[in-house]
């Protein structure tokens, strides 16, 4: 009898709790909708935004405290996931606040390219502030997410896809991409290596910030008539 055999054979009989359930001790229990609000998607988008940066941080500051047995190498690819998709959740609820600001009709500009939704996003920026000293400030507590972008892209740049009209952003969630191309990391025959202690820190300034600017614009958004409803 092989390992999964008596893995298997010692559950029989057991009544296996189901994910979706409470658990008997309340600290012990996730609630996916106490903190998010029917109809009202820009703040729904920071919630989950929150979370997957707050995902990356933890994982890599689990990381940092033990990493002997070399966990790093595999969680890395759920960390940069994770930070990215941070990424593009706040940056397409801020693009939403200002579409709204500016009376605009669409809601966000598509697709999982943060660079491309980055730069939609300092447009729309631009459209509303008018005050010099608001635009310094939004440049001044985006410069480390800027500096990633670029340093990100460098990196993507380099891929398969360099000219690809929008970029996929898949290489944290397959070796290879939709063309069945390696990305950088595999086809590179050198280290392609992660600092995370640098990780940690730019990122936690990084969804700081991206957090208060969301907010900003939300709270701004919600004296919108259209704000507080249902997305099309």
């Amino acid at each position: 009898m092989n390992t999964l055999e008596v893995y298997n054979y010692s559950r029989v009989g057991e009544q296996m709790e189901k994910i979706f359930s409470y658990n008997e001790d309340i600290d012990k229990t996730a609630y996916m909708n106490w903190r998010t609000r029917q109809h009202q998607p820009i703040h729904d988008m920071m919630i989950i935004a929150d979370g997957y940066m707050k995902a990356a941080i933890m994982l890599a500051q689990d990381c940092l405290q033990d990493n002997g047995d070399k966990k790093a190498d595999i969680v890395v690819f759920p960390m940069l996931f994770s930070a990215n998709h941070a990424i593009e959740l706040y940056l397409k609820s801020i693009n939403w606040s200002l579409n709204m600001l500016l009376n605009m009709k669409e809601s966000f500009c598509g697709g999982h390219d943060i660079r491309q939704i980055w730069n939609t996003v300092k447009k729309r920026m631009i459209g509303f502030e008018t005050d010099k000293e608001q635009r310094k400030q939004f440049k001044e507590m985006t410069k480390e997410l800027d500096d990633y972008i670029s340093e990100l892209y460098d990196k993507i740049d380099k891929d398969h896809n360099a000219n690809a009209k929008m970029k996929n952003m898949d290489f944290s969630r397959y070796p290879f991409n939709a063309d069945d191309e390696y990305h950088f990391y595999i086809e590179n025959y050198g280290n392609e290596v992660v600092d995370l202690e640098m990780f940690v820190e730019i990122f936690k300034k990084i969804g700081d910030n991206l957090n208060c600017i969301a907010g900003y614009y939300e709270e701004m958004a919600t004296f919108v008539p259209d704000y507080d409803r249902e997305k099309e």
